[in-house]
């Protein structure tokens, strides 16, 4: 038996091997495979790329000209080659058209709804997650559908509400606005996460002799930071830059914010786009520097409540 095996083993061709001759077709199509994949990849970063660049192209010319002179932007149009530079456009848009004080104002108004919304949502959401609480669906639904109805309907009972209450002209009657309409769409999201929180984290906090206060403090809400960082970034993005509600319960120009500022700015230099460009990025600049800040959390949240 074995001779005999022995002389089958020298008898075989290698150049004749059935497996061999099966395996050698199979790597011959894996050039053009990797070739259409390389092609794929290419086309997908210029079209992104040519996207991006369409994107980028409406803010460049805002801060190119924001840089330019009158003279320069009269003589030679809008979307000419600058061929000055200047920053007087900023201090034009900064102190004569009260974008100081506008800005200022959006700063009172944002900040402090976004930390009292926040703060009241994710209570709510606490409460609402982590407790067997009678109709707590009931009231998701009803949070929930509130930020359904269009805010155009709303604006005649706002604004007589906040006349009634003798508090309309004031910043913080949009401060209660803002919150009023923002908190249900905030417990909705934090809802989520929060539940996903496994409960065996609160029992053995419960165990241990937590409170409800101290088990919301001190493991809820650091375990939802993702959330409420996300969150942070969209609120004050939103609130910044309303307009609808500044317009609806403001009436002095010294109290408008920053967005209804410009409204005034674009009158008041009605043909002086370098003026009107300023105030634009200067309108932008806390928006953009918040959404730096919690960039990374952002997309994390977003990452999160993908898998959740």
């Amino acid at each position: 038996m074995t001779a005999t095996h022995a002389s089958v083993s020298v008898g075989k061709d290698p150049g004749h091997d059935p497996g061999t001759a099966h395996t050698a077709p199979r790597s011959a199509p894996r050039r053009p495979v990797v070739r259409g994949r390389a092609l794929r990849t290419t086309g997908f970063h210029l079209t992104a790329g040519l996207l991006s660049a369409l994107w980028l192209l409406p803010i460049a010319l805002v801060l190119v000209t924001s840089t330019r002179t009158f003279d320069d932007i009269a003589a030679h149009g809008v979307g000419s080659w600058p061929r000055s530079f200047t920053l007087d456009g900023f201090q034009q848009a900064w102190v004569d058209g009260g974008q100081q004080q506008a800005l200022i104002n959006s700063m009172i108004v944002s900040v402090p709804t976004v930390l009292l919304s926040l703060g009241l949502a994710s209570m709510a959401a606490f409460a609402l997650s982590r407790y067997d609480l009678p109709f707590r669906r009931v009231l998701l639904l009803l949070m929930l559908g509130g930020n359904l109805l269009p805010p155009q309907i709303l604006l005649i009972p706002v604004s007589k509400l906040s006349e009634v209450l003798g508090i309309y002209d004031q910043l913080y009657a949009l401060i209660g606005v803002q919150v009023g309409f923002g908190v249900g769409f905030y417990v909705f999201v934090l809802h989520g996460f929060m539940r996903a929180i496994p409960g065996e984290i609160q029992q053995a906090a419960v165990i241990d002799g937590a409170s409800p206060w101290q088990i919301y403090w001190r493991i809820i809400l650091p375990l939802a930071r993702p959330a409420l960082a996300a969150l942070t970034a969209l609120s004050f993005t939103w609130i910044f830059n309303d307009l609808l509600w500044a317009i609806t319960v403001l009436r002095t120009d010294s109290q408008m914010p920053i967005t209804a500022s410009l409204i005034g700015l674009q009158g008041q230099y009605v043909s002086m786009w370098n003026v009107i460009a300023a105030g634009s990025v200067i309108a932008a600049a806390p928006t953009v520097a918040v959404f730096l800040r919690f960039q990374r959390h952002f997309v994390a949240g977003l990452n999160l409540g993908a898998v959740k």
